[in-house]
């Protein structure tokens, strides 16, 4: 469903010159009301009467999570505090929290984002919602809550974890769509299983997932689960929370609110805008936030953007499923890897679970040794030591084939590796500490 088709819909040439208008907007307000951005600019020797077209963005400067912690907490509220209404934060584990606030607009724009998200998921207003994103400061519980309410849907605001009590939930109040990490979908299917619950029996019939990279084969996953259509959703607290991208019923590549949020791919390294297609790391500008608008935004996180038109009718840029993150792409004796290609590789493999962590470290020889531990089914974790083996010695095949490394695999018993309730913890490099 499109649940705002002036808007998904438009046509190109007028969405862009709504963009260069609120990009205009944006930029001189920016300029007179964050000292931060003015001397920003001023160092690029930039003003606002400079923007004369959308190219011009490239002449703005970027803006990193590092300058939002150093502004921390209200360096770059762009209006008067009495019109904030709301404050939303990242949970500030690896320093000072970052910090997104907004006024009574800004909520709209969030309600109007994460509506189109949850109705490209299929959400209507007979739907009942279990919302398993995590209430509070974190973005993900109130967005999908904001969403689903303006579409007429009927909402659970479970919060995340108590997976029993979610199950129970799951069943007594007939839940239509789940909104969670894919990583504790899976977790609560398993969960399910051992309780004996057929979730094919349920209505539940589609959910929308984020917050973490996920590959195409743990929808997959996901979706022979639970008998559901599994849709990604992408969001980032520092630009709004969730309702950023979406997927639609094609389920190839996540629309953009490019009406909300002007998108950029550039070379991570410098900073040079990619053509489409070519993936790079991904910028956002918030074109109509009031609160603490962002210039240039550098998410951390790598795709590619499609220009094609979309089966469903929307006009927007869609943007590639995520591929991973900037900072947690392992650099492993030169080569590239991320968390994501082990996991599509795993998923292919009949007899291991969809879990798995990555241990680095450095060994004595300076190298660096990586040790995959993979969860196998139970069915397959017998006392035949040839079999496991023979298992494990596929595994690290497959490994060096599609990693173009050698990684060392340890296989494990169900239910081993420590599971999470929010974003799953892949990574355990030793070589930092």
């Amino acid at each position: 469903m499109i649940f705002n088709p002036a808007q998904e819909c438009m046509d190109n040439e007028a969405r862009k010159k709504l963009q260069l208008a609120n990009l205009k907007n944006l930029v001189e307000m920016l300029y007179t009301s964050v000292p931060f951005y003015k001397n920003k600019m001023d160092s690029l020797g930039v003003k606002p009467t400079d923007i004369h077209s959308l190219k011009d963005i490239e002449r703005l400067p970027f803006t990193t999570k590092d300058d939002l912690r150093e502004n921390y907490p209200h360096g770059l509220r762009a209006c008067p505090k009495d019109r904030i209404v709301e404050v939303h934060m990242s949970s500030g584990t690896t320093g000072k929290p970052v910090v997104d606030e907004y006024t009574m607009k800004d909520i709209d724009i969030w309600r109007e984002s994460m509506s189109r998200t949850m109705a490209a998921g299929g959400c209507t207003k007979d739907d009942i919602v279990q919302n398993c994103y995590g209430y509070g400061l974190f973005t993900g519980g109130p967005g999908a809550h904001y969403g689903a309410l303006n579409i007429g849907a009927t909402v659970l605001p479970m919060s995340s974890g108590n997976t029993a009590r979610q199950l129970m939930v799951m069943q007594d109040f007939d839940t239509t769509m789940l909104t969670c990490t894919p990583s504790y979908a899976l977790y609560m299917a398993e969960e399910a299983a051992d309780a004996g619950i057929d979730l094919h029996k349920l209505p539940i019939s589609k959910g929308c997932f984020g917050a973490e990279p996920w590959s195409e084969n743990m929808r997959k996953e996901i979706e022979k689960r639970y008998g559901m259509k599994a849709y990604d959703i992408y969001g980032l607290t520092e630009i709004i929370g969730p309702g950023v991208s979406f997927e639609c019923e094609a389920q190839d590549g996540l629309h953009v609110n490019e009406d909300f949020f002007y998108p950029e791919i550039i070379d991570p390294q410098t900073g040079k805008v990619l053509p489409d297609g070519e993936k790079g790391e991904l910028v956002f500008t918030t074109l109509t936030k009031e609160g603490t608008p962002l210039l240039r935004y550098r998410t951390r996180d790598i795709t590619f953007f499609q220009r094609e038109s979309c089966s469903c009718g929307r006009t927007t840029v869609r943007m590639h499923r995520l591929f991973g993150r900037t900072d947690d792409m392992l650099i492993i004796r030169g080569v590239n890897v991320f968390p994501s290609q082990i996991e599509q590789a795993l998923i292919e493999i009949e007899g291991t679970e969809p879990q798995y962590l990555i241990i680095v470290n450095r060994g004595e020889s300076h190298l660096d040794d990586v040790e995959l531990q993979v969860e196998v089914k139970k069915e397959f974790f017998t006392d035949e030591t040839r079999g496991l083996e023979a298992l494990r010695a596929k595994i690290e095949g497959v490994m060096k084939s599609k990693l173009q490394i050698g990684v060392k695999v340890k296989l494990v018993e169900p239910k081993t590796i420590e599971r999470s309730i929010g974003k799953a913890k892949r990574v355990i490099d030793n070589r930092k500490i």
